[in-house]
């Protein structure tokens, strides 16, 4: 996951924690950070500065996060992933209270498919829909979200870029 941004020199080894799926991390005192399954393709493009030329290079395998505050407050970040059967695993086992989940469509899980897995599989307090408006091939709306959530009582929480919330 890390290990290619830091191969590449886009981040200094000391700030790249290395870990897989199921493994985790304790980055400050009650933080835990789990790494989990995700799907979805993962490929860094870099500017080669000696070639001046761009390269593709594989990233590592696709993964979201749990991350567990000092609180006990656990937040699922979906990372770019698609719909998954193991997503009800994972909510099931970790049982996050808040999901940021993508519904941009094309590149990760759409409106209706990112609905349908808040509804039935993951039953989170509040999900926070994100990676969608920012490019042309990202056509799913927050609008689109929040219709194919409609009679569920799970709070929806829209954000904009730079928007902090309190939880």
């Amino acid at each position: 996951m890390v290990t290619p941004l830091i191969t590449l020199g886009l981040i200094p080894a000391n700030l790249g924690h290395r870990f897989n799926k199921s493994g985790f991390i304790t980055p400050s005192p009650g933080i835990k950070i789990t790494a989990v399954k995700a799907e979805h393709s993962s490929l860094i493009v870099w500017n080669n500065p000696s070639t001046g030329k761009n390269e593709s290079h594989p990233a590592g395998e696709a993964v979201g996060y749990i991350i567990q505050l000092e609180n006990g407050l656990k937040i699922w970040h979906m990372g770019d992933t698609g719909l998954f059967g193991d997503m009800e695993f994972i909510s099931k086992y970790y049982k996050p209270d808040l999901v940021m989940i993508p519904i941009g469509g094309n590149f990760t899980t759409n409106p209706e498919d990112a609905a349908y897995a808040i509804k039935t599989w993951i039953k989170p307090q509040a999900v926070i829909p994100m990676h969608y408006n920012s490019n042309p091939l990202t056509k799913g709306t927050l609008a689109e979200f929040q219709e194919a959530m409609k009679g569920s009582s799970i709070k929806i929480i829209p954000m904009t870029e730079g928007q902090t919330i309190e939880y």
